[in-house]
């Protein structure tokens, strides 16, 4: 009798049909990606009202200048300064975050604003964070005023703060248009960033 001499294709093996269990599971997954982003981040995003809004980004601002000098020495020179406290961030392949903020000129409230993002690439899970921009020169704030929907990366110069840039700040090198800080990370989802999100006013 005749030995086979046929091998087993290993499951990964480019040409090799995906199981269809495994291929219902992906798509449903994405599905329900796709749902949440569509259903459930708006909803969360827009629940708080005007007045809870501004006191939790006013919270966190002043939380993020206590443990941040760097990011009181921008505040104190700013002319204006946009807080998101809680930014919501899900995905399946397909990425969006959302949430909403306040801006403060002259240490009031001037305004609502939506920051909105979208991703495409291996990402998976759940992810809360908050961000703050630091608009330094009045230009910046026409323009943010001026836009119908102003866009990171896109604009007045912007330069996000880590360890190593906190540290080299004074007020001889404040140089730059808009200054970011990301703060409160919390999540199963890897990374965070601000690139391409689109931040509008709104009514609240």
């Amino acid at each position: 009798m005749s030995r086979s001499n046929s091998v087993k294709q290993p499951e990964n093996e480019p040409g090799r049909t995906m199981p269809k269990t495994t291929l219902r599971s992906r798509i449903g997954a994405t599905a329900l990606a796709t749902l949440l982003l569509v259903a459930v981040l708006p909803r969360a995003a827009s629940s708080a009202s005007g007045e809870d809004l501004q006191r939790s980004a006013s919270a966190a601002l002043a939380n993020l200048c206590a443990q941040n000098p760097s990011a009181a020495l921008l505040r104190d020179r700013a002319t204006a300064v946009l807080v998101f406290p809680s930014i919501l961030k899900a995905g399946f392949m397909f990425g969006g975050q959302i949430g909403q903020g306040v801006l403060f000129q002259g240490g009031r409230a001037a305004g609502y604003y939506s920051s909105v993002a979208a991703s495409y690439g291996f990402q998976a899970g759940i992810q809360t964070f908050g961000y703050a921009l630091f608009l330094m020169k009045p230009a910046a704030l026409d323009y943010l005023n001026k836009s119908a929907g102003f866009e990171i990366g896109v604009g007045p110069s912007l330069v996000v703060v880590d360890a190593g840039v906190a540290r080299s700040l004074t007020t001889s090198t404040i140089q730059k248009d808009i200054y970011a800080f990301i703060f409160n990370q919390a999540g199963l989802m890897a990374g965070v960033g601000l690139q391409g999100s689109k931040i509008t006013r709104i009514s609240k």
